[in-house]
């Protein structure tokens, strides 16, 4: 019998880094796929709620998973934590001839910038919420990767990813794409703190889709105040001078061949 992985259960009061921990802890516990078959099937297209319930068989039947799945797990186990922010982050990288990609969890509680995933490599997965600054935590990655050998090429970063469960929103897998072939050093790092500055202005506006309940309002509500406004424009310009009388029938008798045609 081997050992399934036990889903880690948080009490209310365990502090947020201390649920990563243990987050990363079951994540390894999957073990990297070193068989060269992809047991899950992930397509980025799907609406959040689908990659959800595709995270859940992932618990049940605890496979061994891959970076991107490791992503949607990690997105999936952090869900409750609403004073986290997850975005994804992607590496392209070059070595002896040949192109390499890697996908991480961004994570950011507190002002302080981390990461989930899994990977061959040690260094390439988890990063404790430490950073400063999101430039810092790419930075460490580019480092791990020149460990290894690696030059990175490209790097690519996703928006915040909603904890709605049952969102049927898309995630925002590339929102800015980092050429460093094309940038300097400095070019670099402001484009990354420019992501994050986005990151956190679309938080702040708390961005996202609007509910039913508001929208049955504009659509209802709007159009018949657009339609008032002409007639109250309408009545005031067509009031006749003083003496002299508006015929009575224009409202005593009203156009029942109109209303007719309506119905």
């Amino acid at each position: 019998q081997i050992p399934i992985p036990s889903v880690p259960v948080f009490q209310p009061s365990t502090p947020i880094p201390e649920r990563l921990e243990a987050i990363q802890r079951y994540i390894r516990e999957l073990q990297y796929n070193h068989t060269g078959t992809q047991f899950f099937e992930i397509k980025k297209s799907r609406p959040l709620t689908g990659l959800m319930d595709l995270a859940k068989e992932m618990t049940k039947e605890a496979l061994p998973i891959k970076c991107l799945e490791a992503v949607i797990l990690g997105i999936y186990l952090t869900n409750n934590m609403t004073t986290l922010d997850r975005f994804p982050i992607s590496f392209k990288t070059h070595f002896s001839g040949n192109y390499f990609r890697h996908i991480v969890l961004g994570v950011n509680f507190g002002g302080r910038y981390g990461a989930l995933g899994i990977s061959r490599r040690e260094e390439l997965m988890y990063k404790a919420p430490v950073f400063r600054t999101l430039s810092e935590l790419i930075f460490d990655f580019e480092e791990a990767y020149r460990r290894c050998w690696h030059t990175l090429k490209k790097v690519k970063l996703g928006h915040c990813v909603s904890h709605d469960p049952h969102s049927v929103e898309q995630i925002e897998w590339k929102r800015s794409i980092l050429d460093l072939d094309k940038l300097t050093r400095e070019d670099f790092r402001k484009e990354l703190e420019r992501h994050a500055r986005d990151m956190r202005l679309k938080i702040g506006k708390g961005t996202g889709p609007p509910s039913p309940t508001k929208d049955r309002k504009k659509d209802v509500s709007s159009p018949q105040r657009g339609q008032a406004s002409p007639h109250r424009r309408n009545s005031r310009g067509d009031r006749r001078p003083s003496g002299e009388k508006k015929p009575a029938d224009s409202k005593a008798m009203p156009d029942l061949n109109g209303y007719q045609i309506r119905v």
